[in-house]
C-alpha cells in the first residue's frame, strides 16, 4: 500500500514538472517563463522526492537534505536569472501591468529610462 502511495505522489510530482515545461514554452516573456518553471519544478522535485522516500524509508535523511536543497536554490537561483534579465532591459510582455523595480530605481533616482 505504501508503494501505492508512493508511486501516486511520484506521479503528480512528474505531473507538476511536465507542466512546468509546458510553461516554459507558453508563457509570453521570461519573466513568466522563470516563474512558471521554477514554482512547478520546485513542486514536482519535492513531490517525486516524497515518493521516492516512500519507497525507500531508509533514503528519508539523505532525500530529505535533497529536497532543502531543492527548496534553497531553485527559488534564489530563480531570483537571481530574473534581476539580471531586468538589469539588461529585457523586454516584459505587453500586458505587464508594474514594474517594481523599475519604480523603486525610478523613485531612487536611478539611471533607468
Amino acid at each position: 500500500m505504501i508503494e501505492l502511495a508512493g508511486s501516486i505522489v511520484i506521479l503528480i510530482g512528474a505531473f507538476f514538472l511536465f507542466s512546468a515545461g509546458v510553461g516554459v514554452l507558453r508563457m509570453p516573456d521570461v519573466f513568466t517563463r522563470i516563474q512558471a518553471g521554477t514554482k512547478a519544478s520546485t513542486l514536482g522535485n519535492i513531490l517525486v522526492l516524497a515518493g521516492l522516500g516512500l519507497h525507500h524509508p531508509d533514503w528519508a535523511l539523505k532525500l530529505l537534505i535533497i529536497a532543502y536543497f531543492v527548496l534553497l536554490t531553485n527559488p534564489l537561483g530563480s531570483h537571481a536569472l530574473s534581476r539580471a534579465a531586468h538589469s539588461i532591459r529585457t523586454p516584459m510582455a505587453a500586458t505587464t501591468v508594474v514594474d517594481a523595480l523599475r519604480d523603486d530605481s525610478d523613485s531612487t533616482g536611478g539611471e533607468r529610462s
